[in-house]
C-alpha cells in the first residue's frame, strides 16, 4: 500500500501540474498513510524513506541532484538534441509564440483562445474596403490584361498609387494609410477574387519589400526619405531574395558585397561592391527601388570586425550604372510584374543599408522577422479569396445549370464537390482571421505564419479542383467568360512562392515549431550550447525534470482521455460544442506527447524525417484550424446558421489529426517505440472518430447554393457584381434570375413531363437559343402567365448564357498571337547602341530571354531572323 499510494499520488500529482509546495506535502502525507496502512515496521519506514527522499530529490534543485544525476544525463543528451546553426538559432530566437504554445503545450486554454482580441476592421479601414479597394476592382479586366496588355493598364497603376495601396502599412506620418494588418489582408484578399495580378501587385511592397524592413529597422533618415515617396509610389520597390542555386536559404545565398571605399555623389565614401543574380523578383522590372539580400565580407578589416559579416539587407537605386532589371518572368499566364534582377560590383555607401551601419550583418534577422508578417498576410489571403470566388460562383453555377429538368445541385455527385468547397472556405477564412488578430495584438507568428500558408495554399488547390469538377466544360474553355481560369493557373504560383509547400510542411512547420513552442527544449538547447559545464549542467538542471515531469503528464492526459473521449477535461460549455473542446484537448496532449518521444529519440535526426515532421505538420494544423473554426464562431457571437459549417470542419479536421497522429505513431522512426505509442495515444477501446456524414454533408453543400445569409457570410469580402457581360457577374445574374422565377420555370418543366412527347408539338426538342418559341408556347397554354412572359425570357436567357463557352475564329486567334507577340518582343525603351550587359545564361534555360528592338523596320519585319527561344 505504500507504494502503491505514493505511485497513484505522484501521477495525480504530475497529470494536475500541482505546485512544487503542495506536492512535497501531498507525496509525504499519501505515503505515511501507506505506512499505517501496511503496519509499521523496518521495511514499510525504510521504503517509506527511501521513496520519500527519491520524490524530494528530484522534485527541487540540489547539490546532488545536479552533480550525480543532472551533469551525466547533460552530457548523453547533448548528443540526442537537434544541433542548431547559426541562421537556425536566429531563426528560434525571431518571431513570438501565441496560440501555437497553447497547443504544444498539450493543455490549452480555451478562454485564452476565445477571450482573445479579434481580427477587425476601423471605420476607416471599412470605407476603403468597400470604396477604393471596390472601385479598382470594378475597373480590371483580367482577360485584357492577361491577353492584351500583359500588364496592368496605366489607369490602374494610377489608381493604386493615387488611392494609397502600395502604403497599406505605411504609417499616416509618413503619408501612408496606417492600415492593420487585417485591413492589409481584406485589401488583398477582395482584389484576389477579382484579379490576381492585381492582388500580388498591391501585396508584395505591403508585405515585405523593402517598406516593411525599413519601417521597422530603417535609420531616421531612410525612414523620412524612403517611405513618403514609397507611400505616394514615387518609387515602386522590390526585394530580392531568391538566388538561382540557392533558392531562399539564406545560408546558402551567393550574392555578395565587399566593403571598400568608393565614389558616390562626387565623394570617396566607405561602401559595398555589390554583386547579385536574383530571380522570380516580383515588380523587379518596374521597380526603382531594389532591396536585396546578400552576404557581407570584409577582407580589409575596414569596419574593424570578423572578415564574414553576414547576410545583410540593402537598398540599391535602379538607376545605378551596372544594375539590371527589365526582363520578364510569365508566372503561369498571370501578368504581375516579375523578373530577373542582376549587378556586379554595384557601389553603394553604408547609408543604404537597412539600418545604416548598425543594421550590417543582421539581414537575417530582419528577414524573418518580416517574412512571418508577409507570410501571415499576402498568400493565406489569396488563397481565401480564391476558395471564396470558387463557393461563391459554383454554388450559383451548380443552381443555374440544369439536367434531366432538375438543378445540377441536387445531384449527390455534385453535392460531394460543393460539399468541401463550402466547409474549406469557411476554415480558411477563419484561420486568416486567427492569425492576423495575433499581428493585430502585436504577436510575430512564426509558427503559424508558416502552416497557414502552407495549409490556406493548399486548400486553394482544393477548392479550385473541386470547382472545377461542378463547371466542367463550361471551365476549361480560355475566354473572357471563364470565371476559374486564372485561379486556376495560379495555384502553383501560391504553392510554391514564400517557401514551397513541401519544404513548409515537412520541415518549417513542424521542425520550427517543435523547438520553438516548447516551454522546455529551447532552455535544454541553450543549456547544452554552453561552454561553461558547470552553468550548463544548473541550467539544465533547473529545465529537465520539468520538461520530464511535462512528458508524464502528457502522456497520462492522452491515455486517460483518450479512454474516457476526454471527458476527463474540463472545457468551456458554449454552443454546444463540450465534445470538440475534449477531443482537441485530448489530442493535443497526444500531440505533445509524441513532439517530445520525438526530440528525445530522433533529436538531431528530425531533419532527415520529413514524412515524420509532415505527419506531425499536418497535426499542428488540424488542431490549429478546428481551434480557428471555433474562434470565429465565437466572435461572431455563435449564430445558428453557421453551427453545420462549424460542426463540418471541426469533425473533417478531428478526422484528418487523428489519422495523422496514426500514421505518425505506426510509422515512427523507432520501431521499439511503435507499440507503446500506440497504447497511449489510441489505447484500446477509444473512440474511432469519423468525418462528417452525408446528412451534415447535404447540410453544407447546400450553404453555397441556396441563398441565404449563410451564403453571404461564406462570400464576405468577395468582390460581387451582376453585370451580364461580367466573367463573374454573368453567373451571378443568372443565380438571381433562376431564383426569381424558380415557381414559374417548376411549373414549365412538370408541364413538359406530364405531356407526351406527341402532345408537345415538338416543344420538348426546342434547342436552347429557341426560348423565345418555348415561352410562346407556354403562355399559349395557360402554364406561365402573361406578365410572367417577360421575366422568364430573361431568365431563360440568361440562364443559357451562362453555359455558352467563348469561341475564336481562325483570323481572330491569328490577331490574338499577333498582339501577344508584339507586346512578348517590344522592351519600352530606346535601342541600345552596345549590346546589354548580361550575366552568365541561367543553368537550367541558357537565356536570360531579353531580346533587343531596334528600330530598323528591316529588322521589325524579319520574324524569321529572330532567336525563337526569347
Amino acid at each position: 500500500m505504500t507504494l502503491l499510494l505514493f505511485l497513484i499520488t505522484a501521477l495525480v500529482l504530475i497529470y494536475r501540474a500541482t505546485d512544487a509546495n503542495q506536492a512535497r506535502i501531498a507525496i509525504v502525507v499519501a505515503t505515511g498513510l501507506g505506512v499505517l496502512l501496511d503496519g509499521i515496521g523496518t521495511f514499510t519506514l525504510v521504503l517509506a524513506a527511501v521513496l520519500i527522499g527519491v520524490a524530494l530529490l528530484l522534485m527541487q534543485p540540489n547539490p546532488l541532484r545536479e552533480r550525480f544525476l543532472s551533469r551525466p544525463l547533460l552530457g548523453r543528451i547533448r548528443s540526442m538534441l537537434p544541433k542548431l546553426s547559426d541562421t537556425e538559432a536566429q531563426a528560434l530566437e525571431s518571431g513570438s509564440v501565441d496560440w501555437d504554445g497553447e497547443l504544444f503545450s498539450g493543455s490549452p486554454d480555451w478562454d485564452k483562445l476565445l477571450n482573445a482580441r479579434p481580427a477587425q476592421l476601423s471605420e476607416d479601414e471599412q470605407a476603403f474596403v468597400d470604396g477604393p479597394v471596390e472601385e479598382l476592382c470594378a475597373m480590371l479586366d483580367d482577360w485584357a490584361m492577361v491577353h492584351e496588355d500583359f500588364d496592368l493598364p496605366a489607369p490602374v497603376w494610377e489608381r493604386i498609387k493615387a488611392d494609397g495601396f502600395l502604403g497599406l502599412m505605411i504609417p499616416e506620418a509618413y503619408g501612408g494609410k496606417g492600415f492593420s494588418h487585417t485591413a492589409h489582408s481584406e485589401t488583398v484578399m477582395k482584389l484576389s477574387t477579382r484579379s490576381v495580378s492585381a492582388a500580388v501587385t498591391v501585396m508584395v511592397p505591403n508585405s515585405l519589400g523593402p517598406g516593411e524592413l525599413l519601417l521597422e529597422y530603417g535609420t531616421d533618415e531612410q525612414k523620412d526619405h524612403y517611405l513618403p515617396r514609397l507611400a505616394r509610389g514615387e518609387e515602386i520597390p522590390c526585394f530580392a531574395l531568391t538566388s538561382p542555386v540557392a533558392g531562399s536559404d539564406a545560408g546558402a545565398i551567393p550574392d555578395k558585397g565587399i566593403v571598400c571605399r568608393g565614389q558616390w555623389q562626387g565623394e570617396e565614401v566607405l561602401g559595398l561592391s555589390v554583386t547579385w543574380n536574383k530571380r522570380y523578383i516580383t515588380l523587379a522590372p518596374v521597380a526603382t527601388l531594389i532591396g536585396l539580400a546578400i552576404k557581407v565580407y570584409d577582407p580589409d578589416r575596414l569596419l574593424g570586425g570578423d572578415e564574414v559579416v553576414g547576410v545583410t539587407c540593402v537598398l540599391v537605386p535602379r538607376d545605378l550604372d551596372g544594375v539590371h532589371a527589365g526582363a520578364r518572368h510569365l508566372p503561369m499566364n498571370t501578368v504581375f510584374m516579375n523578373g530577373p534582377t542582376w549587378g556586379n560590383d554595384v557601389f553603394i555607401p553604408l547609408e543604404q543599408v537597412i539600418g545604416g551601419r548598425e543594421g550590417i550583418g543582421k539581414g537575417w534577422t530582419m528577414l524573418l522577422e518580416c517574412l512571418s508578417i508577409g507570410r501571415s498576410i499576402s498568400l493565406p489571403a489569396l488563397g481565401t479569396g480564391a476558395g471564396k470566388l470558387a463557393s461563391l460562383a459554383t454554388g450559383a453555377y451548380a443552381y443555374t445549370r440544369e439536367q434531366f429538368g432538375r438543378s445540377i445541385s441536387e445531384f449527390e455527385g455534385v453535392q460531394e464537390a460543393l460539399e468541401p468547397l463550402a466547409g474549406h472556405a469557411y476554415q480558411m477564412n477563419a484561420a486568416r482571421l486567427l492569425t492576423v488578430g495575433m499581428l493585430d495584438r502585436g504577436v510575430r507568428p512564426s509558427v503559424p505564419s508558416a502552416l497557414l500558408k502552407y495549409r490556406n495554399t493548399d486548400l486553394m488547390r482544393r477548392a479550385i479542383n473541386h470547382a472545377m469538377d461542378v463547371v466542367a466544360g463550361r471551365g476549361v474553355i480560355t475566354g473572357p467568360r471563364n470565371f476559374l481560369a486564372r485561379a486556376y493557373q495560379a495555384v502553383p504560383i501560391a504553392i510554391t512562392v514564400e517557401g514551397a509547400n513541401i519544404l513548409t510542411r515537412s520541415l518549417m512547420v513542424f521542425g520550427q515549431g517543435a523547438i520553438r513552442c516548447h516551454p522546455y527544449i529551447t532552455r535544454e538547447i541553450e543549456a547544452a550550447r554552453g561552454s561553461d559545464s558547470v552553468r550548463g549542467a544548473r541550467a539544465f538542471d533547473g529545465v529537465f525534470y520539468r520538461h520530464m515531469g511535462h512528458t508524464v503528464r502528457n502522456g497520462l492526459r492522452a491515455l486517460l482521455l483518450g479512454y474516457a473521449g476526454g471527458r476527463l477535461e474540463r472545457v468551456p460549455f458554449k454552443a454546444d460544442l463540450e465534445r470538440y473542446y475534449r477531443q482537441l484537448a485530448r489530442f493535443s496532449a497526444a500531440f505533445a506527447l509524441l513532439t517530445d518521444v520525438t526530440l528525445l529519440s530522433v533529436g538531431g535526426g528530425l531533419k532527415a524525417r520529413q514524412r515524420l515532421s509532415g505527419r506531425m505538420a499536418d497535426s499542428l494544423v488540424a488542431l490549429y484550424y478546428a481551434s480557428a473554426v471555433i474562434k470565429f464562431w465565437h466572435d461572431q457571437g455563435y449564430p445558428p446558421e453557421q453551427k453545420p459549417l462549424v460542426e463540418w470542419c471541426l469533425q473533417r479536421n478531428l478526422a484528418d489529426l487523428q489519422d495523422a497522429l496514426r500514421g505518425a505513431v505506426d510509422n515512427f522512426p523507432v520501431p521499439a517505440l511503435r507499440r507503446p505509442l500506440r497504447w497511449l495515444v489510441f489505447p484500446p477501446g477509444h473512440t474511432r472518430l469519423s468525418g462528417p456524414d452525408d446528412t451534415l454533408g447535404r447540410t453544407v453543400a447546400a450553404a453555397i447554393v441556396e441563398d441565404t445569409p449563410l451564403r453571404d457570410t461564406l462570400a464576405a469580402g468577395c468582390y460581387r457584381n451582376e453585370n451580364p457581360d461580367d466573367s463573374l457577374g454573368r453567373v451571378l445574374n443568372a443565380y438571381r434570375l433562376a431564383r426569381e422565377t424558380a415557381h414559374i420555370r417548376d411549373r414549365l418543366h412538370a408541364a413538359i413531363r406530364k405531356r407526351d412527347e406527341d402532345e408537345l408539338d415538338g416543344i420538348a426538342l426546342l434547342m436552347g437559343h429557341q426560348r423565345a418559341e418555348l415561352v410562346n408556347w407556354a403562355v399559349g397554354e395557360g402554364i406561365v402567365k402573361e406578365e410572367e412572359r417577360e421575366p422568364l425570357l430573361a431568365a431563360l436567357t440568361a440562364l443559357y448564357d451562362v453555359l455558352r463557352v467563348d469561341a475564336f475564329d481562325p483570323d481572330g486567334l491569328r490577331e490574338l498571337a499577333q498582339a501577344a507577340k508584339g507586346k512578348r518582343r517590344v522592351v519600352e525603351r530606346p535601342a541600345p547602341q552596345e549590346p546589354l550587359e548580361e550575366p552568365e545564361p541561367y543553368p537550367e534555360t541558357g537565356s536570360y530571354a531579353v531580346e533587343e528592338r531596334t528600330t530598323d523596320a528591316d529588322a521589325a519585319e524579319d520574324e524569321e531572323s529572330r532567336d525563337p527561344t526569347s
